[in-house]
């Protein structure tokens, strides 16, 4: 299935310790260009991150924004530091023989010597964190996902209108040209019967200034390859996938066809179409920028 380049996806996961918020959008870029907006806490988990997502993006300046609330402010824990509650009595022990004082120090003021007695908070679980976070990522990459597939398709359809718009010029300048040789050869014969002033005619004189000029506004060529390529470009828009890179080429390669026809244009219908031509394709290279 086509994808645009342009997506949006949101998901929110909640439990009982933590309530995580993804959110992600994108527009078009030429490779993946990912900037991901989150919570200190969660550096740890930056490439894990970024390979799942690779699993859904390929193309596209992708802006990622995580948030996070913690439930488990009040899990705490007391931890005593039974070395540091030695030294700080081995120390009161000397000074009470020094200054010959009774050593009057008791377990509640040694607990409240620094460090003897310390808050800290229980350690995430960083494997059940990112259970809960990757949840919430693949939910909003889904999200994401389906959202490019269904402006792709009405990309696609738009393009596929384009193009069967662009076969009818081609389509157009191919049944003009014959004609023109025709014009040319009717004009060639009434300026020479006016310079000669006689009703006779060296056929193959004609003949020979006619295939020159044939030669020089012949575009079938130009012609064949253009139509190939506008078939090529229904095929991998029929087809589907990431194929903004490929299409983006062979859009440059029907310009170039397009330039080659309208400067090898005599006629004024013709050049008019190659005109048209150009800037259809011209809307097609536009729009391919926002395919995956």
């Amino acid at each position: 299935m086509l994808k645009s380049m342009t997506g949006f996806g949101r998901c929110e996961n909640v439990t009982n310790e933590y309530k995580i918020s993804v959110e992600m959008k994108a527009v078009n870029h030429r490779y993946l260009d990912l900037s991901i907006k989150m919570p200190k806490k969660f550096n740890y988990f930056e490439a894990s991150i970024r390979t799942l997502l690779k699993g859904y993006i390929q193309r596209g300046k992708v802006d990622l924004f995580i948030n996070y609330e913690d439930y488990t402010e009040g899990n705490l824990c007391l931890k005593y530091n039974s070395v540091l509650a030695a030294e700080y009595m081995d120390y009161f022990q000397k000074m009470s023989q020094q200054f010959g004082i009774a050593n009057d120090m008791t377990v509640s003021g040694l607990s409240r010597c620094p460090e003897v007695l310390t808050m800290e908070r229980v350690p995430d679980d960083e494997e059940h964190l990112w259970e809960i976070l990757s949840e919430a990522l693949v939910e909003a990459a889904k999200q994401f996902v389906e959202s490019r597939q269904i402006e792709g398709e009405n990309l696609k359809r738009d393009l596929l209108g384009k193009l069967d718009y662009m076969d009818s010029l081609v389509d157009y300048i191919g049944e003009r040209s014959p004609q023109i040789l025709a014009e040319y050869r009717a004009k060639l014969e009434e300026k020479v019967k006016e310079l000669l002033a006689v009703a006779a005619i060296d056929e193959s004189r004609i003949a020979a200034e006619v295939t020159i000029y044939a030669d020089k506004i012949c575009v079938d060529e130009e012609m064949v390859r253009l139509k190939s390529h506008i078939e090529a470009t229904r095929a991998e828009l029929l087809a589907g996938g990431s194929v903004g890179r490929k299409l983006d080429f062979i859009a440059q390669e029907m310009n170039r066809e397009a330039n080659t026809i309208l400067s090898k244009s005599t006629d004024l219908a013709i050049a008019d179409k190659a005109i048209a031509l150009k800037t259809e394709i011209e809307k097609v290279r536009e729009q391919i920028q926002n395919i995956e």
